[in-house]
């Protein structure tokens, strides 16, 4: 029997588009939680307390400096400040010996000049000029220097991962008993080159310190907004590797736990995580208009600065007047301006110059003439 016409109708026409899921909302922000500032006394004797203090006022004025500095034009490009998270890169970098390699971001001012890269040089390389840790060709964003084993800045988020793990691979292999501490953001977990990295550390059981500082915001979104697992142990360890957290705007939490990450990276042989839960106070970048979080949430934050806390507590221990805080401050300020004198005199590299070490002479190669 034939079908009737107006069952072939029905037949042929096209079926509904089914209706469009909505796409699932990014979880709200958490309304800011500031933690009380650290307290209690300090555990060490009075000379290496009163350098953790040195350290991190040397790499906050050196800092305040270039942001004045960039506001004049006299430093270019991007700059990425450090100012709030100084703690970090004060206990960690102390508890590092001379051969252990150090590998860093673009947020790194602080990290070079505590590893024990010059200010002059820092300075200089910040203002382009040849006499720079990098000859003036890097930047901000490339501090290099090979003495200290200070192995970059790098300008890529997440680019110093798969160097990290390459340096433990050959110190692995030569025998050494040096640790690659390697610096990143959280923002950086979120990139296959963490994944990678650590997998491949793990795997092959290298002597890598990885060392996250989470400041919250990676480049400018909140970690609970980018991130379905906040609780950034958790990736490290679905690798098998040794994780914990510490308050990283606590210098002596800070130096404690990477004691402790160094000794264990060291003597076993075996990749370690450490997530350091700090905070920038200023944006991104020079850049960044720095709309992604309220004004007040970074106020809130300054009231357990780095520096501010620390010096309380070592001031009521009897480690420290405010006589002498202020006579280590202005030491510091006069080491700033050396370096901004150091750099201003300082000479651009010769126009002739420009395509150096763009490519190897041929006589330097072994090629045929």
């Amino acid at each position: 029997m034939k079908a009737s016409s107006g069952t072939s109708r029905k037949s042929a026409s096209v079926a509904p588009a089914p209706k469009r899921a909505k796409a699932p909302k990014a979880p709200p922000a958490a309304a800011f939680h500031v933690p009380a500032p650290p307290t209690g006394p300090v555990p060490f004797e009075r000379k290496f307390a009163l350098g953790l203090l040195h350290d991190m006022l040397r790499v906050r004025r050196m800092e305040e400096q270039c942001a004045q500095l960039y506001g004049e034009g006299k430093i270019r490009g991007f700059l990425h400040l450090y100012i709030g998270e100084e703690a970090v890169a004060a206990g960690a970098l102390r508890a590092l010996r001379p051969e252990d390699r150090i590998v860093a971001t673009y947020r790194e001012h602080g990290h070079a000049l505590l590893r024990g890269v010059k200010m002059d040089a820092i300075m200089a390389e910040m203002f382009g000029k040849r006499e720079g840790c990098s000859r003036g060709r890097g930047g901000s964003m490339h501090l290099f220097d090979a003495a200290t084993n200070f192995f970059g800045g790098n300008a890529i988020v997440g680019g110093g991962l798969p160097l990290a793990v390459g340096l433990a691979l050959a110190a692995k292999l030569q025998g050494q008993e040096s640790v690659t501490a390697c610096f990143f953001g959280e923002g950086a977990m979120a990139e296959g080159a963490f994944h990678e990295s650590i997998n491949l550390a793990a795997l092959w059981q290298l002597p890598v310190l990885f060392c996250c500082e989470n400041n919250r915001y990676a480049m400018g979104t909140a970690l609970a907004r980018s991130e379905s697992q906040t609780d950034l142990r958790a990736k490290a360890a679905a690798y098998l590797v040794e994780a914990e957290s510490v308050d990283g705007m606590d210098v002596v939490a800070v130096h404690q736990a990477s004691l402790r990450g160094a000794e264990f990276v060291r003597e076993r042989g075996l990749p370690m995580f450490i997530e350091f839960q700090t905070y920038r106070y200023r944006a991104h970048s020079m850049f960044d208009p720095d709309l992604y979080r309220d004004k007040a949430e970074i106020e809130a934050w300054k009231t357990r600065g780095p520096i501010h806390s620390y010096s309380a507590r070592l001031k009521e221990q009897g480690l420290l007047t405010e006589a002498q805080f202020l006579k280590l401050d202005a030491q510091v300020e006069r080491e700033v301006q050396h370096a901004v004198a150091f750099a201003e005199a300082g000479t651009w590299e010769p126009l002739a110059d420009l395509t150096n070490d763009l490519c190897t002479p041929p006589e330097r190669s072994g090629a045929a003439k």
